[in-house]
This record gives structure tokens, sequence and C-alpha cells, in this order.
């Protein structure tokens, strides 16, 4: 449910299951952001939604992504397009949609995660990988972002390629 259709509900409930309290789950999250170099960044709440001291940048977000894209399950959940729940008694089934464009306009997308609020405005993390190589791109208020992305990753994928790194 968070990363496919942006429950807040959800990333509460992972944050009261894992850490006891919300306020605990943010200092992990902290700790783990200053753990990956995330210098710019400050987590008021588990969800990412406006709050006074909540930060952090498209840089960050990118070495957040990088690190979270290690983790095969993410990443699969990423790629989803819709994810069928059931859950409940009696069980109740529900499909959700993910709104990342990305996923079906460009070849080799991992979706990862859109976002907006009134104060960042539309937010869009996006991956893709060709040829084995993954790029990463991230732009924060930006308008026309699904535009922008497709044109960072072409120009990302024009300019690199997988290489054979030998110690002789």
């Amino acid at each position: 449910g968070i990363a496919v259709a942006s429950a807040n509900d959800a990333c509460v409930a992972v944050a009261e299951h894992m850490s006891g309290s919300v306020e605990s789950f943010v200092e992990l999250m902290n700790k783990r952001a200053k753990e990956l170099g995330m210098k710019d960044t400050n987590f008021i709440n588990c969800n990412g939604l406006d709050a006074d001291g909540h930060y952090t940048t498209a840089y960050d977000m990118a070495l957040l992504t990088r690190e979270a894209l290690n983790n095969r399950i993410f990443a699969d959940i990423c790629k989803l397009e819709t994810a069928t729940l059931e859950y409940g008694n009696p069980p109740y089934r529900r499909t959700l949609s993910n709104s990342n464009k990305m996923l079906k306009m460009y070849d080799g997308a991992i979706g990862v995660k859109t976002g907006f609020t009134d104060n960042a405005r539309r937010t869009l993390v996006s991956a893709a990988t060709r040829n084995g190589v993954t790029l990463i791109c991230v732009t924060l208020s930006d308008p026309d972002d699904w535009k922008d992305h497709t044109a960072l990753l072409d120009y990302g994928f024009s300019k690199v390629s997988m290489q054979t790194v030998t110690d002789n």
C-alpha cells in the first residue's frame, strides 16, 4: 500500500508496528539517513507529509533510492502497476493502482515513488534499467515531471554503458 498507492495510514501502521510509535520510527529514519550520507534531510514524520522541520533534497532522495533498490522485494513492488490485497474478517479484496506513469511510458522503468504536498508540490523519484545499467532520477516541485524524467533518463542512458573492469 505504501509503495503502490501512497497509503499514509499504512506508513503510520508500519512505524507503530516496527518501533512502537511514529516518533521512535522517525528517530530510526533519521539515524539511517545519516548512515547513508543524507546530509540535507530531516524527517519529522514517517509519510513525507508537510511538517515544520521536515525537509530533504533531490540528492538525498537519490541516495535513499539507491539503497532501497538493493532490496529486491522493494524494487519488485515499485514495478507493480497494480496490487491486489485481501484482508479483514470477512475477507475484503481490494486492488490498488500505482499512479507512477513512468511504469507505462518508459522502457525499463522501476517506478519508485510519486508524491505531492502543498509545500513540496509534485515530486517524483524514478529509476530505470537498460543493458545492465540502472539510473535514478529525482525531481522536486516539477510540474512536468513525467516529461523531464523521460528526458533526463534518456540523456543518462546516452552517456553511460556497462563496463568490465579487470585488475591486470
